[in-house]
């Protein structure tokens, strides 16, 4: 089963896709056949619903594999969205970053792959400090450094 965090692997920014080519903003509502995903306030074009006389724009636009919004990703995470926007936060290093359209995309994947943690399109996430974790028996726990822990429950 796929995670949560590839979730735009196969979607583009409609944000980024309208400036390009410079359309109005809710032409994307008009593709019959365009199948579109809305994260929050962004919508994500499916990659291959695209019609056809658009497909030269693909090779421009930026690849969002493995990232997500940093609000809908706190929201994903249970965790406050502030981890992702202030420097000063202790977690903010531990992620990578990405800007588009003055959008803010934060690289789930990549934080999961790096600390060894398994999750699944299904899987609940906590991700806090050590001592406000709430360990069950049916929960998986990976220490992401000295302060702060996620675990995944299935």
């Amino acid at each position: 089963m796929a995670a949560f965090y590839n979730l735009l692997d196969k979607h583009w920014l409609w944000k980024e896709m309208r400036t390009k080519l410079d359309l109005s903003n809710p032409a994307y509502t008009y593709w019959k056949e365009t199948n579109h995903l809305k994260l929050n306030r962004y919508v994500f074009i499916e990659k291959k619903s695209i019609p056809a006389r658009y497909d030269f724009i693909q090779p421009i636009l930026t690849d969002l594999s493995g990232y997500l919004p940093t609000q809908y990703a706190s929201q994903q995470l249970g965790v406050d969205s502030h981890i992702f926007n202030t420097k000063q936060m202790h977690l903010h290093s531990k992620f990578e970053y990405k800007f588009v359209e003055n959008v803010k995309f934060v690289n789930i994947k990549r934080f999961f792959q790096d600390n060894g943690i398994a999750v699944n399109k299904n899987s609940f996430i906590q991700v806090d400090k050590l001592k406000n974790l709430e360990f069950t028996a049916d929960s998986q726990f990976y220490r992401i450094d000295d302060d702060y822990g996620v675990l995944v429950f299935d």
